[in-house]
């Protein structure tokens, strides 16, 4: 569908199309006398028979940064066509949610991650940590760190009450300055020879009581165990025993 517009200036009439009135807010350049005008306050709605058109080669000009003083163009002015359609919602809200929510499951999954460690940093968090916890079943372990944990003395010698039973003494000492979990013990008995005849892989709860290991080692305090083993099926005259911490 074309349109009819007349220049006020020179009172040519030109057909103009309704994509291109509403590409440039209506402004259009006459292509007679070049006067810039608002093409669509100038439409000519009653077209008599014989008014000649002119073509116009200019009229596709547009210049969309001038509007008329004289002429401004409403918005209650404009034709239907030059409507212009209505804009999405912003989406910035949304963006703004999904990197909050993001960043929020960042934040938990590497509290999970290192919460022995924040317990640690952090004393006083260790009971919201593990109220926390408590609905996933997780815990709040805590620390493993073997290099300050060592053995400051121990010994393996026999049972006088019992054939085949020694008993093993050992002094533990937590070097850290923080709570550390009691660690495994490997004992290896040796021949003549140092060869290993029997080993065995003490957990804590081989060796200290279960209240007492969940309570760990406090920071710079030595624990003191003793354990009797069945060696009846070992003929051992010596022994080597280290410390670790199971992966």
């Amino acid at each position: 569908m074309s349109l009819v517009t007349r220049c006020p200036a020179c009172a040519t009439a030109f057909r103009v199309q309704p994509a291109q009135l509403a590409a440039h807010a209506g402004s259009v350049r006459c292509g007679k006398c070049s006067t810039v005008f608002n093409g669509v306050a100038a439409l000519v709605t009653d077209v008599p028979e014989p008014l000649a058109l002119e073509p116009s080669p200019q009229l596709g000009l547009f210049d969309p940064g001038r509007r008329l003083p004289e002429q401004p163009l409403q918005a209650d002015e404009l034709p239907p066509f030059l409507a212009a359609p209505p804009e999405p919602p912003p989406r910035r809200v949304a963006w703004a949610l999904a990197a909050f929510l993001a960043a929020l499951l960042l934040v938990a999954q590497a509290g999970y991650r290192y919460r022995t460690e924040i317990a640690v940093l952090v004393p006083e968090a260790r009971a919201s940590l593990e109220a926390a916890c408590r609905p996933l079943g997780c815990s709040v372990p805590l620390p493993r760190r073997a290099e300050l944990m060592s053995i400051d003395s121990s010994d393996l010698q026999a049972d006088p009450r019992r054939d085949g039973v020694i008993v093993l003494n050992a002094l533990l000492r937590n070097r850290a300055r923080y709570t550390q979990q009691f660690p495994a013990l490997e004992l290896t008995l040796t021949d003549e020879a140092d060869r290993p005849v029997l080993r065995r892989v003490l957990r804590p709860a081989d060796y200290v009581e279960r209240s007492r290991a969940t309570q760990g080692i406090p920071a710079g305090a030595e624990a003191q165990l003793r354990v009797y083993l069945d060696a009846s099926r070992a003929r051992a005259t010596g022994y080597r025993l280290y410390l670790f911490y199971p992966a």
